[in-house]
């Protein structure tokens, strides 16, 4: 009976065995193989992966299937069934991704070019985003570092890759240039939500491709906005969590009417107390777009933009600081009134508005040529005010005066420091491609217009000022002009070269500051990049790139005394692995500076990170990231950076003279930073994910003081999504959760030092240093529901 038994077990096994079929299939378009194309079984929770050549395989038993294969945010259903093994084409046509095909070519690479980069899809914003900016939702990607000012990722946050701040980090939506043309930072307060609204982005580490704005000198951030909606659709979610944060938006998409006109739109607000002190944050912000589509042309106009209102926590805090009032302690609007008491000015705020409008056009002129074209136009306008005590009149404009017989020559006053720019210009694209070549041509002229000035609102003591009066006045202008040639063809069946040459003009012209900075000066840069991929086998290819870079100071660069421009040679070699169940990136990367402009550690009086140039130095790293599938329903995503940073022959002003201090690591950047995702999907509709993240001891300045370290953290957080279908006006609910830092880390991702001299007895002098910190939230939690219609 036992053999009888056994033999029925084997029998039935080979019956299921013999069910099972294979479904081999290639994704393309019309200019070959599309490698990296995401290809899921609808329904389940199989799927798999292009290799360089295209092509996919899934093992399923015989029915009826609908693959739902998508690329660069385009997406594709194709209905298969499968009675016996069998192979199949997927094509996406021009008509399906013109947009997306000419922006990406244009801005984003793919496997066959030598770049270094990733990307991160809708789906994957969408399982956490709950209210926090774009940087926290970047948090697990390779090299990436995030921080928020008040410490729960709401209001302002920063970014750092491969040790580079977010004034290094090229930032462009839809091939348009985002990063403020003087500071050159990105201030995602100013589009709160705007994740709501992205289709999918890509950011290259190192120099990149060549893209529109200041030069990429850690990485370029490449964002595409929401595709044209075939279906229509609307959309209502909700979010609840710590420190009384909520986020409330609308979506909405009429589809595609008489099969070429389609508008869809956004609504949005976040507001929450912050987990330091009072820093607030009160949020709006939407998106509009009208579209227009035929078989070769897409039109698209789309209006975005926030407001911002929040109470400024940019101070940080000292370690006495710590000690004497708590982690979550913050300075910010802190005066003395009449009678000696402590108290704190209730409208330190940040408030600003920033509104853009695109017009984009892109066309197929025929089976080769097609073109880009995009006009854009940013306007922003607000303050910061501050309650500030004891302040001289002479800084200010003002005439002492006579009181009873006493002369006053200060007073405590309230300041609003305003700040009203125009940005505006064109991106332009042309791209030729047929079998083996690939060319395009590109560039972009835009202008910065930008108003300065100062005025004081209150005083205690008002002197001969007059209502409005501006106590300081400066401006700025800008113009960004660049022309590109890349072109990326094949040398044979295996061999692929990249070239790729950019040349920017920039000039600049600006009066800054209370004591008046005069600024004029002008730049030409010449910026080559080539390199190799050689794909040694359907799922294996290597790459060898080389690319130099130049960048311009920002407006504080040149206030601090640092005018020079930095150049950078980049190198990178790379191994790609892209099989069925595991994809592996892995790359090394040698970048060498000349007058790097590094950070201090040291903020200026609106507590903005002051950079000067270091001479020379360099980045050396490698990076490993990989996505693995198991049959068990589970998927593991890890990623490692390890890296030297260092300045070479670093000379500083100390103990009251130069000194030279050799080699010295550079600032902010740490020598390892690890990320790890590790999701569950029991059921297609259900998906938990544990997300860790290690960020390694690093220096604030460039001195390796031992009481600039900023020390090691290690994170994780929970993430649950599910989703609950219906067949009617109400297609699902969806149901998402974030637990932020579980286990409840004291940590700071950020930190300032200063120095300053003291004069000894014997007339020498001692240089001492002081550290504050960005203190970030322990447990936290957001909880959120989306409703689909």
């Amino acid at each position: 009976m036992k053999y009888v038994c056994t033999l029925l077990l084997c029998l039935s096994f080979l019956g299921i065995r013999a069910q099972e079929l294979k479904i081999t299939g290639k994704v393309t378009d019309e200019n070959g193989p599309l490698a990296g194309a995401n290809v899921i079984v609808k329904g389940t929770n199989k799927g798999t992966l292009t290799n360089f050549d295209g092509v996919f395989s899934l093992t399923l038993l015989k029915g009826q299937y609908t693959l739902v294969v998508s690329y660069a945010g385009i997406q594709k259903e194709q209905t298969v069934n499968l009675q016996q093994s069998q192979t199949i084409t997927v094509k996406f046509s021009q008509k399906d991704n013109v947009l997306d095909e000419v922006l990406v070519s244009a801005i984003r690479v793919n496997g066959e070019v030598p770049v270094t980069y990733s990307n991160l899809t809708k789906k994957e914003i969408e399982s956490r985003n709950l209210g926090q900016d774009i940087p926290f939702l970047m948090n697990y990607m390779p090299s990436v570092v995030t921080t928020s000012d008040a410490g729960a990722g709401v209001g302002y946050t920063g970014i750092r890759v491969r040790g580079s701040d977010a004034t290094r980090v090229n930032v462009t939506i839809n091939g348009i240039p985002y990063n403020d043309a003087e500071s050159q930072g990105t201030y995602w307060v100013d589009l709160p939500d705007f994740a709501s609204s992205v289709q999918s982005l890509q950011l290259q580490r190192g120099v990149g491709t060549s893209s529109n704005g200041a030069g990429a000198f850690g990485a370029s951030l490449n964002v595409l906005t929401d595709a044209v909606s075939q279906h229509a659709y609307a959309e209502i979610a909700n979010s609840f969590g710590s420190f009384n944060t909520h986020k409330h938006n609308v979506k909405f998409s009429t589809g595609k009417l008489d099969d070429h006109f389609e508008l869809q739109g956004r609504f949005s607000t976040i507001q929450s107390d912050g987990y330091i002190d009072r820093a607030s944050s009160n949020l709006n912000s939407y998106f509009l777009q009208a579209a227009y589509v035929d078989d070769n042309t897409l039109i698209k106009a789309l209006l975005f933009g926030g407001h911002e209102k929040t109470y400024q926590s940019w101070n940080g805090i000292e370690n006495w600081q710590i000690e004497e009032f708590g982690r979550r302690y913050n300075s910010a609007g802190e005066y003395t009134d009449e009678d000696g008491n402590t108290k704190y000015y209730d409208n330190e705020i940040d408030n600003y508005d920033q509104n853009h409008f695109q017009l984009l056009w892109n066309q197929q002129l025929d089976e080769h040529w097609s073109t880009n074209i995009a006009l854009h136009y940013t306007k922003g306008n607000g303050y910061y005010e501050q309650y500030e005590e004891d302040q001289d009149f002479a800084d200010y404009g003002l005439q002492p005066i006579e009181i009873g017989g006493q002369t006053i020559d200060s007073t405590n006053l309230i300041t609003r420091k305003w700040l009203d720019n125009d940005f505006y210009g064109t991106t332009f694209s042309a791209k030729y491609q047929q079998e083996g070549l690939d060319v395009t041509f590109g560039g972009a002229w835009n202008k910065y217009e930008g108003d300065h000035y100062g005025e004081i609102i209150w005083a205690r003591y008002a002197s001969n000022s007059e209502i409005r009066d501006h106590y300081y006045d400066g401006f700025g202008n800008k113009t960004d002009f660049n022309f590109y040639t890349k072109a990326n063809f094949k040398l044979s069946s295996k061999l692929n070269a990249y070239g790729d040459v950019q040349y920017r003009r920039v000039t600049y012209a600006a009066l800054s500051g209370n004591i008046p900075t005069e600024i004029e000066d002008d730049f030409n840069f010449f910026n080559p990049k080539v390199g190799l991929t050689y794909n040694v086998n359907s799922i294996n290819n290597i790459y060898f790139s080389y690319a130099h870079a130049h960048r311009e100071p920002n407006r504080t660069d040149y206030e601090n005394g640092s005018p020079k421009p930095e150049k950078l040679h980049d190198f990178e070699l790379g191994w790609r692995y892209n099989a069925s169940k595991v994809k592996l990136n892995s790359n090394v990367y040698y970048m060498r500076y000349k007058d790097q402009l590094v950070l201090t550690g040291a903020l200026d009086d609106v507590g903005a990170p002051i950079r000067a140039n270091s001479g020379d130095s360099y980045r050396l790293g490698l990076e490993v990231d990989a996505t693995i599938n198991f049959e068990n329903h589970w998927f593991l995503q890890p990623n490692v950076a390890l890296s030297t940073n260092k300045n070479i022959d670093f000379v500083t002003q100390r103990d009251g003279e130069l000194q030279n201090l050799g080699n010295t690591n550079i600032s902010y950047s740490p020598n390892i930073v690890a990320g790890n995702r590790v999701t569950y999907m029991p059921v297609p509709t259900l998906q938990l994910s544990l997300l860790s993240k290690y960020v390694g001891e690093q220096y604030l300045a460039n001195i390796d003081a031992e009481d600039s370290k900023l020390e090691a953290y290690f994170t994780s957080s929970f993430n649950v999504q599910y989703e609950i279908p219906f067949h009617n006006v109400l297609k699902s609910i969806v149901l998402t959760g974030l637990v932020n830092n579980i286990f409840n880390e004291k940590y700071s991702s950020n930190g300032y030092y200063y120095t300053y001299d003291v004069d000894n007895d014997n007339g020498s002098v001692t240089t001492y240093g002081g550290t504050g910190y960005y203190p970030q939230a322990g447990t936290n939690f957001l909880v959120g529901a989306t409703l689909k219609f």
